[in-house]
């Protein structure tokens, strides 16, 4: 039998975030895909600080319009 779901790693056990229906002590195999991080291309801190500031002021001055619509979860998230 073959089953696909999806799982979060906490506390040292992978917590299932899709319903399964296996028996309790089944024994499964599990492959692992992910999540897929990039090294940062910039490693000096006192750029990335310098970088994060120029971010910030960006945002300060492009704020979200106060009658903008308010998107709901699935609409911020792509879902497979």
């Amino acid at each position: 039998m073959s089953q696909r779901l999806r799982a979060i790693y906490r506390d040292g056990a992978f917590v299932p975030q899709t319903p399964c229906d296996l028996p309790e002590d089944s024994e499964v195999e599990l492959i692992i895909q992910g999540p897929y991080l990039l090294p940062p291309k910039v490693k000096d801190a006192s750029a990335r600080a310098q970088i994060l500031k120029q971010i910030v002021e960006r945002m300060r001055q492009n704020p979200i319009p106060a009658g903008a619509p308010r998107l709901t979860r699935d609409e911020l998230h792509e879902r497979r």
